[in-house]
């Protein structure tokens, strides 16, 4: 399985920015939607967030647009992997 840098690397995020994990495979919803947001605000703008995720998380993706951040989800064999970014 490749690993969650080289999942990063295949995105448009920046590459140059400090990262934050983010586990929620294990969490049923609503809990991966709320604790990705909370982490967001947490976070320094210049952070880019990675999700790992058991499913798409297809409620997730117009709350990151209201709020301004980019994004790019990878689906891999067990997992899917969301990367979280403030737009430039």
């Amino acid at each position: 399985m490749q690993s969650l840098t080289s999942v990063v690397d295949r995105t448009a995020a920046p590459s140059d920015r400090p990262q934050e994990h983010l586990d929620v495979r294990s969490l049923g919803p609503p809990n991966p939607l709320q604790q990705t947001l909370e982490r967001l605000v947490e976070l320094p703008d210049e952070t880019v967030l990675v999700q790992q995720n058991d499913r798409v998380p297809q409620f997730l993706f117009p709350k990151l647009d209201d709020r301004g951040y980019r994004y790019e989800t990878v689906e891999r064999d067990d997992d899917v992997v969301t990367v979280i970014w403030r737009g430039d």
